[in-house]
């Protein structure tokens, strides 16, 4: 069958590593699920649109307020002329009824689109829905705040849409992702689940090769072996498949997701002679649109499609958050992932210093590091606040790492430091990843093999 892509199982997650993709042959010429957004402006620019049509796909974007929602205490921004985007697919699940009842919203993909300052390269990282994070208090409307607490980074949409506000919903992601990557986020892009559906089918479906047969009663799909054309149904629940293909995780079905979202795109391009198609592609993808209101205009859209067409394919990179399973660190949870430290924070700095990152860069960094499994750490109090240590140690614990003793130190530290012996300055760079802020130094008046944080009055919490 003429075009159709081959999806693969996803291959064996190693026991730490990054995870990453990175623009090479094939890979880089896979596009998320933004793409079939931003395909439909440029098609639109290329095709002349006549007024009226401009008008009504330009009146079918939502526009949604998030400024008032994110709070004061936010990254600073350190690269103002870059654009850093949340990419969201909302499973809202509204009207249709075979899928079975949902309240509130849900992510089932959450992305990072950096286009750097120069437009000469951009990276779009991809976040697993199952990542162990921190969520942050969050306006849940009506002045409702939501505790502070610890989940899959997908309840923090769930938590700010539960009210069904798509603004909410976003703004407790971006304040989710900027307290975990330090990373600040002005946009936000979200494409519902009906309109995906509707998209595949305005094309006349999609070309997929499948090496395997699937069959899955929660993604409501069966499909068999072979090559065959996909329709928005079945395509739908490919996308979503996870626990009965490959090794039943987040990351395998990222990978099916990009596979797919390069079909649709170049289905969508072959389309560029059909005003029907074309339109009907279109009408799906802007009536599924939501964003932040910089974004929420054609015009708007059009000028990000045309800056990302600028960015040379060797230069478009699709990374996954460095990331392994938290059985390792919790042997009791073997549902979620973690974030894999120092690549993760490495990733991150980068990003936001509006500098480029390398896949070798982050294999390197995260094969490097030891697991907070290996760290061992005693925790003193310094900032005179009873309790602290304690609360501190339980974090840290929470994190994988070996808490060894708690104590206080000078009540008057205002500088909070980890001291190591000779020969664990990785040891202290993995710590120092979670706590910001926080001078490293090496030391031999600790004990052998034992790191010490003091806890000082400049002291900005753990990460994660």
């Amino acid at each position: 069958m003429a075009g159709s892509h081959r999806s693969k199982n996803a291959p064996t997650r190693r026991k730490r590593g990054t995870d990453a993709k990175s623009g090479g042959r094939g890979r880089g010429k896979r596009v998320l699920l933004w793409s079939a957004a931003v395909l439909a402006f440029v098609i639109l620019a290329g095709a002349g649109g006549v007024y009226w049509i401009y008008q009504k796909l330009n009146g079918n974007i939502t526009s949604a307020t998030i400024d008032d929602k994110l709070g004061e205490d936010r990254p600073e921004d350190l690269s103002p002329g870059a654009k850093t985007i949340l990419v969201a697919g909302s499973d809202t699940r509204e009207g249709m009824d075979d899928y079975g009842a949902v309240e509130g919203m849900r992510s089932d993909t959450l992305m990072i689109l950096h286009i750097a300052e120069n437009r000469e390269w951009a990276t779009v990282v991809s976040i697993p829905r199952d990542s162990w994070v921190e969520i942050p208090a969050c306006d849940m409307g009506d002045g409702v705040m939501s505790d502070p607490h610890h989940a899959k980074i997908n309840e923090s949409y769930a938590l700010g849409g539960i009210n069904g506000d798509a603004g909410g919903a976003a703004a407790c992601t971006i304040r989710t992702l900027e307290q975990n990557t330090g990373l600040r986020i002005e946009n936000f892009v979200s494409l519902d689940f009906l309109g995906f559906k509707d998209m595949v089918d305005a094309l006349g479906g999609v070309d997929m090769c499948l090496d395997e047969p699937i069959d899955d009663v929660k993604a409501h799909v069966t499909l068999d072996a072979g090559c065959q054309t996909l329709n928005g149904e079945d395509a739908l629940g490919f996308v979503r498949v996870r626990y009965s293909v490959g090794d039943g995780s987040d990351i395998g079905r990222i990978e099916r997701q990009q596979e797919f979202m390069n079909a649709l795109a170049e289905k969508a391009q072959s389309k560029l002679t059909s005003p029907t198609s074309l339109y009907g592609f279109m009408d799906a993808v802007t009536k599924s649109l939501t964003t932040d209101p910089e974004l929420a205009s054609l015009d708007a859209l059009y000028n990000l499609a045309t800056e990302l067409q600028g960015v040379p394919k060797d230069k478009l990179n699709f990374i996954t958050v460095p990331n392994y399973p938290r059985e390792l660190d919790v042997p009791t949870d073997k549902a979620n992932v973690v974030w894999d430290y120092p690549a993760t924070e490495l990733l991150f700095t980068s990003l936001a210093k509006d500098e480029p990152i390398t896949k070798e860069q982050l294999e390197e960094a995260a094969e490097a590091a030891p697991s907070p499994s290996e760290v061992r750490v005693r925790v003193l109090n310094g900032t005179g606040t009873t309790g602290q240590a304690a609360e501190v140690a339980d974090r840290l614990r929470n994190l994988g790492f070996q808490v060894v003793s708690t104590g206080n130190a000078d009540p008057g530290t205002e500088v909070s430091t980890i001291s190591y012996p000779e020969g664990l300055e990785g040891h202290a760079e993995v710590l120092g990843s979670r706590v910001p802020g926080a001078q490293t130094q090496q030391t031999t008046d600790d004990l052998p093999g034992v790191l010490t944080l003091t806890i000082g009055a400049d002291f900005q919490g753990v990460r994660g």
